[in-house]
C-alpha cells in the first residue's frame, strides 16, 4: 500500500523534482516507511511506501532489467506469484520479490492490456521511456483512488487530492456540479472532484498519455448482473463457498500482521470465519460500538469473536469526537456526507496499534442484496400500477406544503415510480431544496448537471429491477461512498484495508446469482446465508439488518449543535456564497419543527470545514488548534 504521484511534461519543460517531492510529502500517512522518485526528461514518478510485501526489496519506483520501463503501485496484486512464475518461464528476470515488479514485466509483454490479468486492488502508473508513453490504471471496483489534472503544460496525478493541492499552480475553485452531487448523494461525482479541473479516474478505467496529446481514457472491464439459469442453487452455493475461501486466503498474503474489522454483521463475520479457517493462529479483530444501545452492535461482534477464538479488541465511541474532526476532514480529501467515516476513522486508529493490514466485509450488501432499501423498493413497487393521477396528486400536495413540513418529503417520494423513486430514497436534499440552499451564483449548475438525471442513465433498462439496483450501487454508491471512506480512514492511520468480497472473480460469480436467491421473500442475502449456515452462529444469520449508523441526532442535540451553528453561520461561511444562510438556518432549526435533518447538517458542516482546510488553508495538514476546539470553547 502506498501513495503514488506523477508529473508528465506535455511541452518539453523539465519536470520539477521539488513539486514531485511536495506531492509525496502531502501523503506521508499513506506510506511512512519509505519514499522513492524517478525523474527523466518528460516524466517524474514518486511514491510513499507502506511496506507490506517484500519489506526489504520492495522499494519503488521499480524498473525492468534495462531501466527503460518504470512503475509505481498503490495497492496489492494478489495473483503476483502466479504471474511471476509465468513471466519467468518467458525469460523475464526479477530483481525483487515484490508484486510491483510483476506489473513492469507484464507491461513489457502485453502493454496496456496487462491490467486485464491483474487480480487485486490497485492504482498504478507505468512510464515507457522509449515510447514516451504513460499508462495509468485503476482497479475494477475502485478500491484504490486516483486523481489527475492538467496544470498548464503538464499532466499530474496522485492517490489523493491533497497531493495535487501541493502544486502551486493548481486552481482552487469549487466545481458547482460536484457541490450539487454532494448535496444530493453525499459524495462528489465518479469522474470529477470538488475542485474544478481535477478529475477522478473511474474504476475499471485506464488512460494512456503522450507528450503533446490529451490522455486517451478507456474502460477495460465491466460486470452485469445476469442470472445463471443453468446452475442449481446447490451448485451456486458450493461455488460461492469456494470463491469466498479462495479470495480470503489470497487477501491474507502479507509479510506483516493481518487483522479484520468485525461489525457482527454477516459480511464481516463471513470474512472472519474464512480467515479463521485459513490461519494457524488467532485472528485479531477490531470493533467499535456506541453508548447508545439502538446503534450498538458490539454484542454481535463479541459473539462472532468467541465463536472463532479471535483476539478481540473493541472501543465504545462517545460524542466527544470534536478533536478528531479536523483530522477526519483533512484525510477524507473531499467533502463527504457519510457520518460513518467517524467510527471507521477511530476503529482504524485502534487497529493501527496492532496490525498493518485489515480485512473488511465491505461490498457484501451490493453483491448479495443486503440493503434495507432493496426491501423497501420491493414493497413500494406494488404502488406503481396506481393511476398516474394518484401519483400526480401526491406530488402536487407535497409541492404545496412548506419546505419544513412533516410528511412533505414522503408525499413527494410516492409521487415517483421505478428508478426515480429508488434514487429519491437515496437523495439527501431533493432538487427543490437544493435550489434554495445553493448560492444564487451557482444555481445554473443544477440544471446542467442534475445528479438524479445522470444517475438514472446507470440503471440498466430491461434488467430485473433488483439486478439493476445492485449494478447501480456497485458502480456508484460503493466506490464513491463506502470504498472512499474505508481507504481514507484506514490510510489516515497507515494501515492497509483489503476487501476480499470485492475480488473481481467473486464479484463475477455473485452477478450470476438469480434475484430470488438474493432477495428471497423478505430474506436478504439468501444464498450467502444458506452458504454460511453451520459456519456462522445462527443468531448472526437471523439478526436484523443494522447499518454502520452514527447517533448524529443525539450528538447534534449536544455539543455538536453549537459547533454546527457557529461554523455554518459565521461570517466566513456566509461570505463564500456557496450556501444561502437562511436555507442553512432552516436546516439547523429543523429539529424544532419535528424534522430529522441531522445527516443534512453533518454534510453541510463537513463541506464548510473542508473549505477552511483546502480553500483557506491550501490543503495543509491541520494544526490541531483550530476550528472545532475553538468553536466549542466559544460556545461553552
Amino acid at each position: 500500500m502506498c501513495g503514488i504521484a506523477g508529473i508528465m511534461s506535455l511541452d518539453g519543460t523539465p519536470v520539477s523534482a521539488v513539486d514531485l517531492g511536495s506531492m509525496c510529502a502531502a501523503m506521508r500517512h499513506r506510506g511512512p516507511d519509505d519514499e522513492g522518485f524517478h525523474v527523466d526528461a518528460d516524466v517524474g514518478l514518486g511514491m510513499r511506501r507502506l511496506s507490506i510485501i517484500d519489506l526489504a526489496g520492495g522499494h519503488q519506483p521499480i524498473s525492468n532489467e534495462n531501466g527503460r520501463v518504470w512503475a509505481v503501485l498503490n495497492g496489492e496484486i494478489y495473483n503476483y506469484r502466479e504471474l511471476r512464475a509465468d513471466l519467468e518461464r518467458r525469460g523475464h528476470r526479477f530483481a525483487t520479490a515484490s508484486d510491483t515488479e510483476t506489473i513492469v514485466h507484464l507491461y513489457e509483454d502485453e502493454g496496456s492490456r496487462c491490467v486485464e490479468r491483474l487480480r487485486g486492488m490497485f492504482a498504478f502508473a507505468v512510464w515507457d521511456a522509449p515510447k514516451r508513453t504513460l499508462l495509468v490504471a485503476r482497479d475494477r471496483l475502485g478500491i484504490k483512488p486516483l486523481y489527475f489534472a492538467s496544470t498548464g503544460a503538464r499532466l499530474c496525478f496522485a492517490s489523493e487530492l491533497k497531493a495535487l493541492c501541493a502544486l502551486p499552480d493548481l486552481p482552487r475553485r469549487v466545481d458547482p456540479a460536484a457541490l450539487n452531487h454532494l448535496l444530493a448523494f453525499l459524495t462528489t461525482p465518479a469522474d470529477r472532484s470538488i475542485l474544478a479541473g481535477v478529475r477522478k479516474l473511474e474504476p475499471a478505467h485506464l488512460f494512456v498519455a503522450e507528450p503533446g496529446r490529451e490522455p486517451r481514457i478507456e474502460r477495460y472491464w465491466d460486470v452485469r448482473f445476469e442470472p445463471d439459469t443453468r446452475s442449481s442453487p446447490a451448485e451456486l452455493e458450493a461455488e460461492l463457498v469456494h470463491r469466498l475461501e479462495e479470495a480470503t486466503r489470497l487477501h491474507m498474503v502479507s509479510d506483516v500482521p493481518v487483522g479484520a474489522f468485525l461489525s457482527g454483521g454477516i459480511d464481516s463475520s463471513t470474512v472472519v470465519a474464512m480467515m479463521a479457517r485459513a490461519s494457524s493462529r488467532p485472528v485479531k479483530t477490531f470493533s467499535v460500538g456506541f453508548a447508545e444501545p439502538d446503534f450498538d452492535e458490539l454484542g454481535y461482534a463479541r459473539l462472532v469473536a468467541r465463536a472463532f477464538g479471535t483476539e478481540h479488541h473493541e472501543m465504545v465511541l462517545e460524542p466527544d469526537v470534536l478533536p478528531s474532526l479536523e483530522d477526519l476532514v483533512w484525510h477524507l480529501d473531499e467533502p463527504f456526507g457519510d457520518s460513518s467515516a467517524i467510527p471507521t476513522y477511530l476503529v482504524s486508529k485502534m487497529a493501527g496499534a496492532e496490525v498493518r493490514v485489515v480485512l473488511s466485509g465491505d461490498g457484501g450488501d451490493e453483491l448479495f442484496a443486503g440493503y434495507e432499501r432493496y426491501l423497501v423498493e420491493k414493497r413500494e413497487r406494488r404502488f406503481d400500477p396506481l393511476p398516474r393521477a394518484v401519483h400526480r396528486l401526491s406530488g402536487q400536495v407535497s409541492a404545496a406544503l412548506p419546505s419544513w413540513a412533516r410528511g412533505r418529503r414522503l408525499l413527494g417520494h410516492h409521487a415517483l415510480v421505478g428508478s426515480e423513486r429508488y434514487l429519491d430514497a437515496g437523495t439527501l436534499f431533493p432538487l427543490a431544496e437544493r435550489r434554495r440552499l445553493i448560492g444564487s451564483d451557482l444555481v445554473a449548475a443544477l440544471d446542467a448537471d442534475e445528479p438524479a438525471r445522470l444517475a438514472t442513465a446507470l440503471l440498466r433498462p430491461g434488467a430485473h429491477w433488483l439486478s439493476a439496483l445492485q449494478e447501480f450501487d456497485l458502480h456508484a454508491y460503493l466506490p464513491l461512498d463506502i470504498l472512499t471512506k474505508v481507504d481514507r480512514m484506514s490510510m489516515a492511520h497507515s494501515i492497509e484495508a483489503r476487501v476480499p468480497l470485492l475480488d473481481h472473480e467473486l464479484v463475477e460469480l455473485c452477478a450470476r446469482i438469480p434475484p430470488d436467491l438474493q432477495l428471497h421473500g423478505t430474506t436478504s442475502k439468501y444464498l450467502l446465508k444458506r452458504a454460511m449456515r453451520g459456519v456462522l452462529p445462527e443468531s448472526i444469520l437471523t439478526r436484523p439488518k443494522q447499518g454502520f449508523a452514527v447517533p448524529l441526532g443525539r450528538w447534534f442535540r449536544g455539543k455538536l449543535h453549537d459547533v454546527a451553528r457557529d461554523v455554518l453561520l459565521c461570517d466566513t461561511a456566509r461570505q463564500r456564497g456557496f450556501l444561502e444562510p437562511e436555507a442553512v438556518r432552516e436546516v439547523l432549526d429543523a429539529p424544532l419543527r419535528g424534522r430529522d435533518l441531522d445527516l443534512h447538517t453533518w454534510t453541510l458542516l463537513n463541506f464548510e470545514l473542508w473549505c477552511r482546510q483546502y480553500l483557506d488553508g491550501g490543503g495543509r495538514a491541520p494544526s490541531h488548534a483550530t476550528i472545532p476546539a475553538v468553536t466549542l470553547a466559544a460556545s461553552a
